[in-house]
């Protein structure tokens, strides 16, 4: 199986229009937080559904040291997975999905129901944990919500694009499911997988 975007080269930058977060002077702000287009092809005979999950592997583990004045996080900080997409039950016979047509805008306390491939369940991505202090922007962020790495970071992030075709039509998650429900109701039953990778950084000194 193959994934490719008219929206951005493989280990290449995203565009800052796919981004949630982009540099505005001197500073950072929430940017035009599009899904980029992706598109899928050689899909192995026996499809019956497929499932979509993006994932930033190189968040900082010190959620203290994000944006604090004076403070540049370290290349070489302990990292994790932050997700920003998940998504099952794309139908078999879908083969792409368009820029923008997910999502187009920074919705404060998350979409409530994200448009996307008809028949598709989209779970919570992880700006759900991220934001649960804060008042003004907490709740169930559901669908995509693009790159917004911290502005004093040192590490270039990566985006990892991942489609999965799987030989079940419907995936055993729960109503709130997260990537982790995702990558524990696909074991045993995926076909195939293909991943496109895209970088971004706020940093002004981190290029990629």
């Amino acid at each position: 199986m193959r994934l490719t975007s008219d929206s951005f080269e493989h280990r290449q930058r995203l565009p800052d229009e796919f981004a949630a977060g982009v540099r505005t002077g001197d500073g950072v702000g929430f940017g035009a937080n599009r899904n980029p287009h992706l598109r899928w092809d050689y899909v192995p005979a026996g499809t019956k559904s497929f499932a979509l999950l993006v994932v930033d592997p190189d968040v900082p583990t010190a959620p203290e040291m994000v944006g604090k004045p004076g403070v540049e996080i370290p290349v070489d900080q302990p990292r994790c997975d932050f997700t920003h997409w998940a998504v099952v039950d794309i139908p078999a016979d879908v083969r792409e999905i368009a820029a923008g047509s997910a999502s187009d805008g920074v919705v404060p306390q998350g979409k409530r129901d994200p448009s996307g491939p008809a028949g598709a369940r989209q779970g919570l991505n992880d700006y759900t944990g991220w934001f649960a202090g804060d008042a003004s922007m907490k709740g169930d962020w559901r669908g995509y919500d693009g790159p917004f790495p911290p502005p004093n970071d040192l590490r270039l992030h990566r985006y990892f694009f991942r489609v999965f075709a799987l030989d079940v039509a419907k995936l055993e998650v729960p109503e709130r499911f997260t990537s982790s429900d995702v990558l524990r109701a696909m074991h045993g039953h995926v076909l195939a997988e293909a991943t496109l990778q895209g970088t971004y950084s706020l940093h002004p000194d981190v290029k990629g």
